[in-house]
Protein backbone atom coordinates (compact mmCIF):
# COMPACT_ATOMS: atom_id res chain seq x y z
CA UNK A 1 0.00 0.00 0.00
CA UNK A 2 1.42 3.85 -0.73
CA UNK A 3 2.63 5.28 2.09
CA UNK A 4 1.60 8.33 0.91
CA UNK A 5 -1.88 9.13 2.87
CA UNK A 6 -4.16 12.31 1.35
CA UNK A 7 -6.96 12.93 4.29
CA UNK A 8 -10.33 14.10 2.62
CA UNK A 9 -11.46 13.66 -1.85
CA UNK A 10 -12.22 17.07 -2.26
CA UNK A 11 -10.91 19.63 -4.98
CA UNK A 12 -7.55 19.94 -3.19
CA UNK A 13 -7.10 16.09 -1.97
CA UNK A 14 -7.77 15.11 -5.46
CA UNK A 15 -5.38 17.66 -7.19
CA UNK A 16 -2.85 16.07 -4.75
CA UNK A 17 -3.25 12.78 -5.44
CA UNK A 18 -3.36 13.67 -9.07
CA UNK A 19 -0.24 15.23 -9.16
CA UNK A 20 1.92 13.10 -7.44
CA UNK A 21 0.82 10.47 -9.37
CA UNK A 22 2.03 13.17 -12.75
CA UNK A 23 5.32 12.41 -11.11
CA UNK A 24 5.37 8.83 -10.79
CA UNK A 25 4.89 8.74 -6.97
CA UNK A 26 1.47 6.70 -5.66
CA UNK A 27 -0.90 8.26 -2.97
CA UNK A 28 -4.26 6.98 -1.16
CA UNK A 29 -7.05 8.98 -0.30
CA UNK A 30 -9.44 8.66 2.65
CA UNK A 31 -12.64 10.39 2.42
CA UNK A 32 -15.67 9.86 5.37
CA UNK A 33 -18.78 10.11 2.79
CA UNK A 34 -19.80 7.39 0.39
CA UNK A 35 -18.87 9.55 -2.80
CA UNK A 36 -15.86 11.89 -3.89
CA UNK A 37 -15.64 15.48 -4.26
CA UNK A 38 -16.12 17.16 -1.29
CA UNK A 39 -18.03 20.53 -1.19
CA UNK A 40 -17.44 20.37 -5.01
CA UNK A 41 -19.95 16.84 -4.88
CA UNK A 42 -23.57 16.82 -5.89
CA UNK A 43 -26.67 14.69 -5.29
CA UNK A 44 -29.21 13.84 -6.91
CA UNK A 45 -33.40 13.52 -6.57
CA UNK A 46 -34.90 11.83 -9.45
CA UNK A 47 -33.74 13.40 -11.93
CA UNK A 48 -32.57 16.64 -10.70
CA UNK A 49 -28.93 17.11 -9.58
CA UNK A 50 -27.98 19.82 -6.63
CA UNK A 51 -24.36 20.35 -6.14
CA UNK A 52 -23.22 20.52 -2.20
CA UNK A 53 -23.16 24.41 -2.17
CA UNK A 54 -22.65 26.24 -5.59
CA UNK A 55 -19.15 26.58 -7.40
CA UNK A 56 -18.45 28.03 -10.71
CA UNK A 57 -15.11 27.98 -12.42
CA UNK A 58 -12.95 31.22 -13.24
CA UNK A 59 -9.54 29.53 -13.44
CA UNK A 60 -6.83 31.30 -15.26
CA UNK A 61 -4.32 28.49 -15.37
CA UNK A 62 -5.00 27.01 -18.91
CA UNK A 63 -3.27 23.44 -17.65
CA UNK A 64 -5.52 23.92 -15.17
CA UNK A 65 -8.79 24.48 -17.66
CA UNK A 66 -7.68 21.84 -20.04
CA UNK A 67 -8.03 19.47 -17.01
CA UNK A 68 -11.51 20.62 -16.20
CA UNK A 69 -12.94 20.80 -19.34
CA UNK A 70 -11.38 17.24 -20.15
CA UNK A 71 -14.22 15.44 -19.26
CA UNK A 72 -17.61 17.27 -20.34
CA UNK A 73 -16.42 20.45 -22.23
CA UNK A 74 -17.80 23.74 -20.27
CA UNK A 75 -20.79 26.35 -20.40
CA UNK A 76 -19.26 29.51 -20.38
CA UNK A 77 -21.47 31.95 -18.30
CA UNK A 78 -21.36 35.71 -18.17
CA UNK A 79 -22.09 36.62 -14.66
CA UNK A 80 -24.93 38.44 -14.52
CA UNK A 81 -26.58 38.12 -11.07
CA UNK A 82 -29.49 40.05 -9.64
CA UNK A 83 -30.62 41.51 -5.87
CA UNK A 84 -33.99 41.26 -4.53
CA UNK A 85 -34.39 44.28 -1.66
CA UNK A 86 -37.85 44.74 -0.40
CA UNK A 87 -39.90 44.20 -3.28
CA UNK A 88 -37.75 45.38 -5.81
CA UNK A 89 -35.05 43.75 -8.33
CA UNK A 90 -31.83 45.54 -8.31
CA UNK A 91 -28.80 43.88 -11.28
CA UNK A 92 -25.78 43.52 -9.29
CA UNK A 93 -23.62 44.84 -7.85
CA UNK A 94 -26.77 47.06 -6.51
CA UNK A 95 -24.77 50.00 -5.93
CA UNK A 96 -24.04 51.05 -9.32
CA UNK A 97 -28.10 49.77 -10.53
CA UNK A 98 -30.07 52.14 -7.79
CA UNK A 99 -33.09 52.77 -10.65
CA UNK A 100 -35.59 50.58 -9.62
CA UNK A 101 -35.75 52.06 -6.30
CA UNK A 102 -38.36 54.68 -4.96
CA UNK A 103 -37.06 57.95 -5.51
CA UNK A 104 -36.38 58.66 -1.81
CA UNK A 105 -34.40 56.23 -1.24
CA UNK A 106 -32.19 56.95 -4.17
CA UNK A 107 -31.63 60.21 -2.60
CA UNK A 108 -30.27 59.04 0.41
CA UNK A 109 -28.14 56.82 -0.67
CA UNK A 110 -26.70 58.79 -3.19
CA UNK A 111 -26.33 62.10 -0.65
CA UNK A 112 -24.60 59.75 1.85
CA UNK A 113 -22.23 58.39 -1.13
CA UNK A 114 -21.64 61.61 -2.27
CA UNK A 115 -20.86 62.98 1.96
CA UNK A 116 -19.15 59.26 2.90
CA UNK A 117 -16.29 59.24 5.14
CA UNK A 118 -13.14 60.26 3.69
CA UNK A 119 -10.21 57.49 4.89
CA UNK A 120 -7.13 56.47 3.61
CA UNK A 121 -7.97 52.09 3.11
CA UNK A 122 -4.74 51.01 4.71
CA UNK A 123 -5.80 52.38 7.96
CA UNK A 124 -9.17 50.83 8.14
CA UNK A 125 -9.66 48.09 10.54
CA UNK A 126 -13.38 46.82 10.61
CA UNK A 127 -15.30 45.64 7.59
CA UNK A 128 -17.69 47.96 9.10
CA UNK A 129 -15.77 51.34 8.37
CA UNK A 130 -14.57 49.99 5.22
CA UNK A 131 -18.02 49.55 3.65
CA UNK A 132 -18.94 53.15 4.86
CA UNK A 133 -16.14 54.63 3.71
CA UNK A 134 -17.15 52.63 0.38
CA UNK A 135 -20.20 53.10 -0.33
CA UNK A 136 -21.87 55.79 2.50
CA UNK A 137 -24.05 54.94 5.68
CA UNK A 138 -27.04 54.45 4.11
CA UNK A 139 -26.34 52.07 1.37
CA UNK A 140 -24.29 50.10 3.95
CA UNK A 141 -26.77 49.74 6.64
CA UNK A 142 -29.46 48.75 4.80
CA UNK A 143 -27.72 46.59 2.01
CA UNK A 144 -24.11 45.15 2.77
CA UNK A 145 -24.59 44.98 6.70
CA UNK A 146 -27.54 42.85 6.15
CA UNK A 147 -26.06 40.58 3.83
CA UNK A 148 -23.06 40.18 6.19
CA UNK A 149 -24.80 39.01 9.12
CA UNK A 150 -27.09 36.92 6.82
CA UNK A 151 -23.90 35.74 4.61
CA UNK A 152 -21.05 35.68 7.28
CA UNK A 153 -22.85 35.08 10.51
CA UNK A 154 -22.10 37.84 12.32
CA UNK A 155 -21.96 41.84 12.26
CA UNK A 156 -19.55 43.70 10.22
CA UNK A 157 -18.17 45.40 12.50
CA UNK A 158 -16.53 41.86 13.74
CA UNK A 159 -14.86 40.95 10.87
CA UNK A 160 -11.31 42.54 9.44
CA UNK A 161 -11.03 43.85 5.90
CA UNK A 162 -8.12 41.82 4.29
CA UNK A 163 -10.14 39.09 2.78
CA UNK A 164 -11.91 41.61 0.64
CA UNK A 165 -9.69 42.16 -2.39
CA UNK A 166 -11.46 42.50 -5.64
CA UNK A 167 -14.54 40.63 -4.15
CA UNK A 168 -16.39 44.18 -3.85
CA UNK A 169 -16.64 46.76 -6.40
CA UNK A 170 -16.77 50.64 -5.60
CA UNK A 171 -18.23 53.08 -8.06
CA UNK A 172 -17.70 56.33 -9.47
CA UNK A 173 -20.41 59.04 -8.50
CA UNK A 174 -20.67 59.09 -12.04
CA UNK A 175 -21.50 54.96 -12.63
CA UNK A 176 -23.89 55.71 -9.22
CA UNK A 177 -25.85 58.26 -10.72
CA UNK A 178 -26.11 56.50 -14.58
CA UNK A 179 -27.39 53.52 -12.41
CA UNK A 180 -29.92 55.27 -10.57
CA UNK A 181 -31.60 56.41 -14.23
CA UNK A 182 -31.24 52.84 -15.98
CA UNK A 183 -30.15 49.66 -15.26
CA UNK A 184 -26.31 49.25 -16.74
CA UNK A 185 -25.52 46.72 -19.13
CA UNK A 186 -21.98 46.03 -18.17
CA UNK A 187 -20.82 43.25 -15.91
CA UNK A 188 -19.25 44.80 -13.06
CA UNK A 189 -18.29 41.29 -11.46
CA UNK A 190 -14.58 40.27 -10.55
CA UNK A 191 -14.73 37.62 -13.25
CA UNK A 192 -16.46 38.22 -16.48
CA UNK A 193 -16.28 34.99 -17.77
CA UNK A 194 -17.55 31.24 -15.08
CA UNK A 195 -17.56 28.00 -16.56
CA UNK A 196 -20.10 25.12 -15.64
CA UNK A 197 -19.63 21.58 -16.74
CA UNK A 198 -21.75 20.79 -19.54
CA UNK A 199 -22.61 17.26 -17.79
CA UNK A 200 -23.01 15.49 -14.49
CA UNK A 201 -22.56 18.73 -12.09
CA UNK A 202 -19.71 21.03 -11.05
CA UNK A 203 -17.40 18.03 -9.82
CA UNK A 204 -17.05 16.55 -13.25
CA UNK A 205 -14.10 19.03 -13.56
CA UNK A 206 -12.39 16.61 -11.81
CA UNK A 207 -13.16 13.73 -13.66
CA UNK A 208 -9.83 13.43 -15.91
CA UNK A 209 -7.69 14.23 -12.28
CA UNK A 210 -9.43 11.46 -10.41
CA UNK A 211 -8.40 8.65 -13.11
CA UNK A 212 -6.94 5.70 -11.78
CA UNK A 213 -6.72 7.35 -8.12
CA UNK A 214 -7.03 4.80 -5.29
CA UNK A 215 -9.61 6.44 -3.10
CA UNK A 216 -11.35 4.97 0.04
CA UNK A 217 -15.16 6.13 0.75
CA UNK A 218 -15.78 5.75 3.98
CA UNK A 219 -13.24 6.06 5.79
CA UNK A 220 -13.85 8.67 8.89
CA UNK A 221 -10.60 9.18 10.86
CA UNK A 222 -11.08 9.31 14.32
CA UNK A 223 -7.02 9.68 15.50
CA UNK A 224 -4.27 10.78 14.13
CA UNK A 225 -0.90 9.08 15.98
CA UNK A 226 1.63 11.05 14.66
CA UNK A 227 4.41 9.89 16.47
CA UNK A 228 3.87 6.36 14.89
CA UNK A 229 2.90 7.78 11.98
CA UNK A 230 -0.55 5.34 12.75
CA UNK A 231 -4.56 6.47 11.50
CA UNK A 232 -7.60 5.03 12.86
CA UNK A 233 -10.60 4.88 11.76
CA UNK A 234 -14.58 4.72 12.67
CA UNK A 235 -15.04 1.47 11.27
CA UNK A 236 -12.20 0.38 13.80
CA UNK A 237 -9.43 -0.19 10.73
CA UNK A 238 -5.64 1.72 11.31
CA UNK A 239 -3.20 2.10 8.71
CA UNK A 240 0.06 3.58 8.85
CA UNK A 241 1.81 6.39 6.97
CA UNK A 242 4.90 7.99 5.55
CA UNK A 243 3.52 11.11 3.99
CA UNK A 244 0.56 12.93 5.39
CA UNK A 245 -1.08 15.80 3.50
CA UNK A 246 -4.78 16.82 4.99
CA UNK A 247 -7.62 18.90 3.50
CA UNK A 248 -9.77 18.27 7.35
CA UNK A 249 -10.63 21.40 8.71
CA UNK A 250 -8.28 22.54 11.11
CA UNK A 251 -10.76 22.02 14.24
CA UNK A 252 -11.24 18.50 13.14
CA UNK A 253 -7.96 17.46 13.18
CA UNK A 254 -6.67 18.99 16.20
CA UNK A 255 -9.32 17.25 17.99
CA UNK A 256 -7.75 13.99 16.14
CA UNK A 257 -4.31 14.53 17.79
CA UNK A 258 -3.30 13.47 20.86
CA UNK A 259 -1.47 15.82 23.60
CA UNK A 260 -1.94 18.74 21.87
CA UNK A 261 -0.85 22.04 23.71
CA UNK A 262 -3.00 24.48 25.19
CA UNK A 263 -1.38 27.60 23.07
CA UNK A 264 -2.53 25.27 20.06
CA UNK A 265 -6.45 24.68 21.60
CA UNK A 266 -6.67 28.12 22.23
CA UNK A 267 -6.13 29.13 19.22
CA UNK A 268 -8.64 26.68 17.76
CA UNK A 269 -11.24 28.14 20.09
CA UNK A 270 -10.39 31.61 18.38
CA UNK A 271 -11.84 30.22 14.94
CA UNK A 272 -14.37 31.01 13.19
CA UNK A 273 -16.61 29.77 10.86
CA UNK A 274 -20.29 29.34 9.13
CA UNK A 275 -22.18 26.48 8.89
CA UNK A 276 -25.12 26.18 6.92
CA UNK A 277 -28.49 24.51 4.83
CA UNK A 278 -28.75 24.05 1.56
CA UNK A 279 -32.64 24.12 0.38
CA UNK A 280 -33.21 22.39 -2.98
CA UNK A 281 -35.79 22.98 -5.20
CA UNK A 282 -37.24 21.64 -8.08
CA UNK A 283 -40.26 22.70 -10.62
CA UNK A 284 -42.35 21.67 -13.15
CA UNK A 285 -42.01 24.27 -15.40
CA UNK A 286 -38.80 25.26 -17.30
CA UNK A 287 -38.75 28.88 -16.11
CA UNK A 288 -39.04 29.68 -12.74
CA UNK A 289 -35.25 30.26 -12.60
CA UNK A 290 -35.11 33.76 -14.27
CA UNK A 291 -31.38 35.04 -12.69
CA UNK A 292 -27.91 32.39 -12.55
CA UNK A 293 -27.76 33.48 -9.19
CA UNK A 294 -29.03 36.62 -7.11
CA UNK A 295 -28.64 38.16 -3.65
CA UNK A 296 -31.60 38.69 -0.69
CA UNK A 297 -31.12 41.83 1.50
CA UNK A 298 -34.20 41.16 3.47
CA UNK A 299 -33.55 40.12 7.20
CA UNK A 300 -37.19 38.05 7.11
CA UNK A 301 -36.16 35.65 4.33
CA UNK A 302 -33.29 33.65 6.01
CA UNK A 303 -31.52 32.88 2.55
CA UNK A 304 -28.73 35.00 1.80
CA UNK A 305 -28.02 33.35 -1.71
CA UNK A 306 -29.96 31.61 -4.13
CA UNK A 307 -28.59 29.77 -7.14
CA UNK A 308 -30.21 28.23 -10.33
CA UNK A 309 -28.74 24.66 -11.03
CA UNK A 310 -31.05 24.50 -14.25
CA UNK A 311 -29.70 27.72 -15.93
CA UNK A 312 -25.99 26.41 -14.39
CA UNK A 313 -26.55 23.45 -17.08
CA UNK A 314 -29.66 22.13 -18.05
CA UNK A 315 -28.15 18.72 -17.68
CA UNK A 316 -28.96 19.24 -14.01
CA UNK A 317 -32.89 18.99 -14.45
CA UNK A 318 -35.69 16.85 -16.37
CA UNK A 319 -36.57 18.09 -19.46
CA UNK A 320 -39.23 20.95 -18.78
CA UNK A 321 -38.02 21.43 -15.47
CA UNK A 322 -36.51 23.93 -13.89
CA UNK A 323 -34.53 24.59 -10.25
CA UNK A 324 -33.38 26.89 -7.76
CA UNK A 325 -30.72 26.41 -4.35
CA UNK A 326 -30.66 28.52 -1.50
CA UNK A 327 -27.93 28.99 1.21
CA UNK A 328 -28.44 30.31 4.42
CA UNK A 329 -25.72 30.35 6.96
CA UNK A 330 -24.96 30.39 10.44
CA UNK A 331 -21.99 31.53 12.81
CA UNK A 332 -20.34 28.54 14.42
CA UNK A 333 -20.95 29.40 18.02
CA UNK A 334 -24.49 30.31 16.91
CA UNK A 335 -27.89 28.59 17.98
CA UNK A 336 -28.38 26.87 14.49
CA UNK A 337 -32.28 27.58 13.55
CA UNK A 338 -34.18 24.00 13.01
CA UNK A 339 -34.43 22.11 9.84
CA UNK A 340 -37.67 22.26 9.58
CA UNK A 341 -38.47 26.44 10.37
CA UNK A 342 -35.71 27.05 7.50
CA UNK A 343 -37.23 24.72 5.03
CA UNK A 344 -40.73 26.22 5.92
CA UNK A 345 -39.36 30.21 5.71
CA UNK A 346 -37.51 29.37 2.26
CA UNK A 347 -40.04 28.12 0.68
CA UNK A 348 -43.15 30.52 1.69
CA UNK A 349 -41.16 33.98 1.10
CA UNK A 350 -40.01 32.55 -1.91
CA UNK A 351 -43.55 32.19 -2.92
CA UNK A 352 -44.02 35.57 -1.50
CA UNK A 353 -41.43 36.83 -3.59
CA UNK A 354 -43.24 35.49 -6.41
CA UNK A 355 -40.73 33.42 -7.53
CA UNK A 356 -42.96 30.46 -7.92
CA UNK A 357 -46.44 28.67 -6.92
CA UNK A 358 -47.37 26.14 -4.32
CA UNK A 359 -48.38 23.99 -7.05
CA UNK A 360 -45.27 24.47 -9.61
CA UNK A 361 -43.25 22.62 -6.54
CA UNK A 362 -42.41 19.03 -7.39
CA UNK A 363 -38.67 18.59 -5.56
CA UNK A 364 -37.48 19.75 -2.10
CA UNK A 365 -34.83 19.15 0.00
CA UNK A 366 -32.69 20.84 3.14
CA UNK A 367 -29.69 19.48 3.97
CA UNK A 368 -26.56 20.69 6.83
CA UNK A 369 -23.35 21.16 6.12
CA UNK A 370 -20.68 21.73 8.69
CA UNK A 371 -18.19 24.10 7.16
CA UNK A 372 -19.48 26.63 5.02
CA UNK A 373 -16.79 29.59 5.00
CA UNK A 374 -14.08 30.95 6.86
CA UNK A 375 -15.02 33.93 8.68
CA UNK A 376 -12.20 36.54 9.21
CA UNK A 377 -12.09 37.61 12.59
CA UNK A 378 -9.18 39.55 13.02
CA UNK A 379 -7.53 37.00 15.00
CA UNK A 380 -7.77 34.52 12.60
CA UNK A 381 -4.25 35.16 11.34
CA UNK A 382 -2.61 34.68 14.15
CA UNK A 383 -4.84 31.72 15.64
CA UNK A 384 -4.34 30.05 12.09
CA UNK A 385 -0.57 30.08 11.90
CA UNK A 386 -0.14 28.67 15.53
CA UNK A 387 -2.24 25.97 14.41
CA UNK A 388 -0.10 25.07 10.91
CA UNK A 389 2.75 25.78 12.21
CA UNK A 390 2.00 23.05 14.62
CA UNK A 391 0.72 20.25 12.36
CA UNK A 392 4.22 20.93 10.71
CA UNK A 393 6.38 19.96 13.53
CA UNK A 394 3.70 16.82 13.90
CA UNK A 395 4.93 16.22 9.92
CA UNK A 396 1.13 17.09 8.99
CA UNK A 397 0.91 18.73 5.53
CA UNK A 398 -2.36 20.73 5.90
CA UNK A 399 -4.19 21.91 2.03
CA UNK A 400 -7.61 23.57 0.50
CA UNK A 401 -9.67 26.05 1.96
CA UNK A 402 -10.79 24.47 5.69
CA UNK A 403 -6.59 23.22 5.59
CA UNK A 404 -5.26 26.75 5.01
CA UNK A 405 -8.11 28.17 6.92
CA UNK A 406 -8.52 30.76 4.19
CA UNK A 407 -10.69 32.08 1.49
CA UNK A 408 -10.34 30.04 -1.37
CA UNK A 409 -11.69 29.45 -4.73
CA UNK A 410 -11.82 25.71 -6.22
CA UNK A 411 -8.82 26.86 -8.69
CA UNK A 412 -6.71 27.73 -5.97
CA UNK A 413 -7.30 24.78 -3.78
CA UNK A 414 -6.72 22.87 -6.37
CA UNK A 415 -3.13 24.89 -6.94
CA UNK A 416 -2.90 24.14 -3.24
CA UNK A 417 -2.95 19.93 -4.02
CA UNK A 418 0.03 21.02 -6.79
CA UNK A 419 2.32 22.70 -5.00
CA UNK A 420 2.41 20.39 -2.11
Amino acid sequence: MPNNVILGAGIAGISAGYHLKQKGIDSVIYEKDNDWGGLCGNFTIGDFRFDRFVHFSFATDENDKSLFSASTGMIEHIPFPSNYYKGFWLRHPAQNNLAPLPIQEKVDIITDFVNRPQKDISNIVTYDEWLRVQYGNYFAEHFPFVYTKKYWGVSADKLETKWVGIRMYTPDLRQVLQGSYSTQDECFYFAKKMLYPKKGGFKSILNKCREGLDIKLNHKVIGINAQDKIITFANGNSITYERLISTLPLPEIINMLPDVPQEVKHAVDGLHWTCGYQVSLGFNRPDVAKYLWFYIYDQDILSARVYSPSLKSSDNVPEGCSSLQAEIFFDCKAKILDKKEVLENTISKFIEMGLFKKEDLIVQDIRFEPYANITFVPSIYKHRQIIIDYLKTLGIESIGRFGKWDYKWTHQAFADGKEV
